[in-house]
């Protein structure tokens, strides 16, 4: 490895643990480097995938499996990838050892929420209606990543008590008994220096007998992405099991800990993407965020989900609901950042027709609605 900056850092610096305790390179590009639950930590991280891939990196050549990012910075929206490199760069200069520095850990598929755009690989809860629809994942509801807890807190636990950023995401990491194992022992150790990031639904702080705030005030940052991709009755449609009022109590209860950064996250897809104007000023508003409290996840896939999927007239109206929120946004001098992110949305969905999807998403938000006994029409976001 040469002093010049690589194509990606993740291979250097990133430990991820997906679906089946498969490692992968990130939660976006399908590249596995090993099997957490039959492999050694050493024998994954100094293994010849990951090595390959480190390789071509440090060419600064791009690796094909890597599409997710390269569409998005192709349509020009910010990748992980360049993410990464602002965050990171420096810690990866100056790093001392070759170990990881940053975790992604999905412990198991618990959620509660039954998410429009998700599946029963990401959520327990989908499971009734994945086996309905015959695209359950096995017999089990609860499809558990990592089978032994203290085999893998041994293996990779060097790592872990020197990590700079731990990610917990779906899932849903404040329903899942691993993450406050992990969290009780950091604290145990007396390794509490890292700083906690979540994707969450954010419905519960507290889950049997843990209360997520008691281990929070150990950290000196906790930063919170709301998985919220609306609010009211909408958001309770894209996301069942997501309540608006309960959403806001929770809030509420965590606005007194100055050392919580929360931020909405919404996933951009056909169902979000016109009302999301709507749903910051909603959040800003109601003083659940701070002006620059938007992370934006742009979603790829499934395809008739993917905002490019949306006829040119549906395209249409959200131009004209964003150039609304360009001009409101700027009489109230909105960050650039926020603003920067709706034009990234804008420019994602308009930057190919993929159209001839459409017929898809409509027969599915159909059989979705039936299962449910909802209806997305009410809504008017889409026609018949």
């Amino acid at each position: 490895m040469t002093n010049s900056t690589p194509y990606c850092l993740m291979p250097w610096i990133h430990y991820h643990v997906g679906n089946a305790g498969k490692v992968k390179a990130c939660c976006v590009a399908n590249i596995p480097f090993g099997d957490c639950n039959n492999q050694s930590f050493d024998e994954i991280w100094n293994g010849e995938a990951i090595s390959q891939l480190r390789e071509k990196f440090a060419r600064g050549e791009q690796d094909p499996r890597c599409r997710v990012c390269q569409h998005l910075e192709e349509a020009g929206g910010k990748s992980i990838r360049q993410e990464v490199h602002e965050k990171f760069g420096p810690a990866f200069q100056e790093r001392e050892n070759n170990l990881p520095f940053t975790f992604d850990i999905r412990f198991s598929n618990a959620c509660n929420f039954r998410c429009r755009t998700c599946w029963h690989g990401a959520s327990s809860a989908w499971f009734p209606e994945a086996r309905q629809m015959g695209r359950s994942l096995g017999d089990e509801a609860l499809l558990q990543n990592i089978h032994n807890f203290d085999a893998f807190i041994e293996q990779s636990g060097e790592a872990l008590l020197n990590a700079k950023e731990i990610y917990f995401a779906g899932g849903e990491p404040l329903v899942t008994k691993e993450h406050y194992q992990l969290l009780d022992w950091l604290v145990k150790n007396k390794t509490t220096q890292m700083n906690l990031r979540y994707n969450t639904n954010f419905s519960v702080l507290k889950f049997g007998e843990y209360d997520v705030l008691d281990y929070w005030k150990h950290f000196p940052e906790v930063e919170i992405l709301a998985s919220i991709d609306a609010h009211g009755k909408l958001g309770e449609y894209i996301r069942k099991g997501f309540n608006w009022k309960q959403f806001q109590e929770n809030r509420e209860a965590i606005r007194s800990l100055k050392h919580i950064r929360f931020a909405i996250a919404p996933t951009i897809s056909v169902l979000s993407i016109k009302n999301l104007p709507e749903l910051y000023r909603t959040c800003l508003m109601e003083q659940i965020i701070e002006p620059d409290g938007l992370y934006i996840n742009m979603l790829d896939r499934p395809l008739y989900y993917n905002t490019k999927v949306m006829p040119e007239d549906l395209k249409q109206t959200v131009v004209v609901e964003y150039q609304k929120f360009y001009d409101w946004a700027e009489k109230k001098q909105i960050p650039e950042s926020v603003i920067s992110q709706l034009k990234e949305c804008e420019a994602y969905m308009l930057s190919e027709d993929l159209s001839k999807h459409w017929t898809q998403f409509i027969k599915e938000t159909k059989l979705m609605d039936e299962m449910r006994g909802e209806s997305l029409l009410q809504f008017q976001i889409a026609k018949e």
